[in-house]
């Protein structure tokens, strides 16, 4: 009896997303399990683990190498061999989807783009804040960035189902495609020169967060229409990244009534 009960149950890892095991994500990749991100032992030459990389990059699914330590601590079961699967909780969507749900609401898209932000509760609870803002989705890049694990679902209390999420190569390109179908880019920046309550979100808008230490990469801040910067009258500098997009998102619902 004592030997069960300190047993890890394996369907708790199944339960957290993690698919655990060579056996285990191949079955995953044929079924077409929904998979946000692949993790390969780094270095390891295993003919099964380059199978393993092949399918999974035919199929779009990010692959990342990692160190054993990694690797052992994601594990649930202890018998990762060398490869551990995240199982998206959804589909991802395309960037046009987002842009044809607000026309067939007839309103101007309001879309939130998450420049590489890493932190799966920060996402989670982005996620949250445009569900309940009435976005019309939230935009990804595939690398360096959380993605749509059990975590961020559980962070986003439920919005995940209902925000959907497009997961991209290029956030640059992203914003250049975005712009070319009449959407304004606003980024968030404390240094911007246009301030939260001059910035005319009643427009097509996509509000540019970015990541939790270093804020917005060059090339997406370059590609924004606007740099906006929220009002600071206290002694710390900058917001948490998931408040910095609920401020941008309620200024725009409120200039949308």
């Amino acid at each position: 009896m004592r030997e069960k009960e300190n047993r890890r149950p394996e369907p708790q890892a199944e339960a957290d997303g993690i698919i655990e095991g060579r056996n285990a994500v191949i079955e995953a990749l044929r079924t077409e399990t929904a998979i946000d991100k692949i993790y390969l032992a780094k270095g390891e030459t295993d003919k099964t683990l380059g199978h393993i990389a092949s399918r999974a990059r035919e199929a779009g699914i990010v692959v990342v190498e990692a160190d054993r330590r990694k690797l052992d601590n994601m594990s649930r079961t202890h018998a990762h061999q060398g490869v551990i699967a995240l199982a998206a909780v959804r589909e991802y969507v395309s960037v046009q989807s987002l842009l044809d749900i607000a026309a067939q609401k007839g309103e101007p898209p309001l879309i939130v783009v998450c420049d590489e932000i890493s932190d799966p509760h920060n996402l989670g609870a982005i996620l949250r804040t445009a569900e309940c803002a009435g976005a019309n989705g939230v935009i990804i890049p595939k690398r360096r960035s959380a993605g749509l694990t059990a975590i961020v679902a559980k962070t986003s209390a439920g919005a995940v189902s209902y925000m959907p999420v497009a997961r991209v190569a290029n956030i640059s390109a992203t914003l250049k495609d975005l712009k070319k179908e009449g959407v304004w880019v606003f980024g968030t920046a404390a240094e911007g020169t246009t301030t939260l309550y001059d910035a005319d979100l009643k427009g097509p808008a996509a509000i540019v967060i970015g990541s939790e230490g270093d804020g917005m990469t060059r090339l997406v801040r370059e590609n924004c229409d606007f740099l906006v910067s929220i009002p600071m009258k206290g002694r710390i500098s900058s917001l948490n990244a998931s408040a910095a997009a609920a401020i941008l998102l309620y200024e725009a619902v409120r200039q949308r009534q």
